[in-house]
């Protein structure tokens, strides 16, 4: 199943997609499909009820599919029925407890970034969720630091279960499905990090420069989470960003450093994440500060990430005020 949040201008609820191109509204359901009230309102809620909640809207899905012609007309009728691209969503999941950023993850992009060398470890930081931001909405450039606005297309995995302390082996057991995110990053202050030469300058440089992903809105993500089942091998998936159509970033998953179990088994170590928590796995080679000349975007632009079995992440850029 892809799964997504639809927005109603509050918290959102969830939807799944259905046909070709058309999103089921759970909540508008529920006048067509009793079962639908027994669905959780968010998608964070579904994961938290486990594979039962999943199963749940499976069987909200057959029931609205195997009904009549008619009752497909009172689907539409009823707004329970339309067209994703003409619905608002919101992040896939707008309130996950912990978002953990992997970085230093892709080999190609490692050697663009001034040959920064291989991680003994994986590493990562923690980005805010006043961060998230839906597919569609719109990357507001902040007017502070408006001219190194970068774009980081990256494959993300969705905790399904509580995971704290498991070994490699039990690692995907934990995982609910794969989502897209945008590390949006204002590159104002990487210059400063990879001139620094003293211990605590360096620290403190590679702090501003994480606190430049953290902006409102810097963390689109979605527009679907597609759920485990239906995604054969994670680390074999074509990633691919594009900058007003132009291609950006191209890899497969396979660039990987560090794999989805290395990871889960080593971060879980010490945090314990939550059923909607949200992994970000790097970003590969292509991005804008990479590149000579170097690319940063604007506003008028617009910013795609595709992965394969998963969809397309597409957010324009605006200015700030």
């Amino acid at each position: 199943m892809k799964l997504a949040t639809i927005d109603d201008s509050g918290d959102g609820h969830v939807g799944v997609l259905v046909g070709d191109g058309e999103i089921l509204d759970l909540v508008a359901l529920r006048e067509i499909v009793p079962r639908a009230h027994l669905v959780p309102k968010s998608l964070r809620g579904v994961l938290d009820a486990g594979e039962d909640g999943l199963e749940l809207i499976r069987r909200c899905v057959g029931d609205a599919e195997g009904g009549s012609a008619g009752e497909r007309e009172r689907l539409a009728e009823t707004g329970a029925l339309g067209a994703l691209s003409a619905t608002p969503l919101l992040a896939v999941i707008p309130d996950p407890r912990l978002i953990l950023s992997v970085g230093l993850n892709y080999g190609r992009h490692l050697e663009e970034m001034s040959s920064t060398p291989r991680p003994e470890h994986p590493t990562a930081f923690l980005k805010v969720a006043s961060s998230l931001t839906g597919s569609g909405k719109p990357i507001v450039v902040p007017p502070q630091c408006p001219d190194m606005i970068d774009f980081e297309g990256e494959f993300c995995f969705v905790f399904g279960r509580a995971c704290h302390d498991v070994s490699v082996d039990e690692a995907m057991g934990y995982v609910a499905g794969y989502t897209i995110a945008n590390d949006v990053s204002a590159r104002d202050w990487i210059v400063e990090f990879f001139g620094a030469e003293a211990k605590f300058d360096t620290i403190h440089a590679w702090e501003r420069n994480i606190m430049g992903k953290q902006l409102p809105g810097f963390t689109p993500c979605g527009p679907v989470m597609t759920t485990a089942d239906e995604i054969a091998d994670p680390h074999d998936l074509q990633l691919t960003t594009r900058l007003n159509g132009e291609v950006m970033q191209s890899t497969r998953t396979d660039d990987l450093i560090y794999k989805l179990p290395e990871m889960i088994a080593y971060f879980s170590k010490w945090y314990r994440f939550q059923p909607g928590d949200f992994v970000t796995t790097g970003s590969p080679a292509g991005v804008g500060f990479g590149r000579d000349p170097k690319v940063f975007m604007k506003p008028g632009d617009v910013v795609e990430i595709e992965i394969e079995g998963i969809g397309t992440l597409t957010n324009p850029l605006v200015p700030g005020t």
